[in-house]
């Protein structure tokens, strides 16, 4: 173990069962259980045409988890049919992390935010990594085609209430933090990696390799 790793022994109150949860909080409201849905209907169209970010939450067979970030233009997430939604993927650093995990275990979470708006809509299902050329084609920006659509079937959906983003102060720009004094990805990458480069040559080579397209 390493030194500073926190030792789960060293606590003597763990929540070991639901019921102890249950004893805290209570039940949730009836129409709280009742707004969970098994498809996407007009509200959730609505939010995901209007949506620029989402967070995928997915995890090996292992139970191993990984949360990745996706944006696009507003509406990037098409909604094929009530139960069904097209992701594109995008350029990115070539790890994978989700692809990797969906072809272990194929069931995904996504949360879908809106810029300025407190409530954020919750969908999870069981995905597919497809290549069929007239769908990519058709979720082509700047005329660079994706080279892969994660397609979702839903199996559940439902719109989440706004107190964590009030909480937060997410979209108020006056409330935001001063980052600076916080790494950029090339800063982070040659402590993490311990590299014996600085990052303003990191930076270089991702841009000479041409790495560091949107599209």
């Amino acid at each position: 173990m390493a030194a500073g790793e926190i030792r789960f022994a060293e606590f003597t109150d763990v929540v070991t069962s639901v019921d102890e949860i249950r004893d805290t909080i209570g039940e949730p409201l009836p129409p709280i259980v009742q707004k969970v849905i098994d498809r996407l209907d007009d509200v959730c169209r609505a939010f995901i045409e209007k949506s620029p970010f989402v967070v995928i939450g997915s995890a090996n067979s292992n139970g191993e988890p990984d949360v990745s970030p996706k944006g696009d233009p507003m509406g990037f997430v098409r909604v094929l049919d009530d139960k069904h939604l097209a992701i594109p993927d995008r350029p990115g650093n070539r790890r994978a992390d989700t692809f990797q995990n969906l072809l272990d275990n194929p069931h995904l979470a996504i949360i879908f935010m809106i810029p300025g708006k407190g409530e954020t809509l919750r969908v999870r299902g069981e995905a597919r990594i497809v290549r069929d050329a007239s769908l990519r084609e058709s979720m082509a920006v700047n005329k660079r085609v994706p080279e892969f659509v994660i397609v979702v079937h839903v199996e559940q959906a439902l719109m989440h209430c706004p107190k964590a983003m009030v909480r937060a102060k997410l979209w108020q720009p006056d409330a935001w933090p001063d980052h600076s004094g916080t790494a950029s990805i090339a800063e982070a990458t040659v402590a993490h990696a311990g590299l014996d480069i600085t990052p303003e040559e990191l930076r270089a080579r991702i841009e000479a390799a041409g790495r560091a397209k949107l599209y």
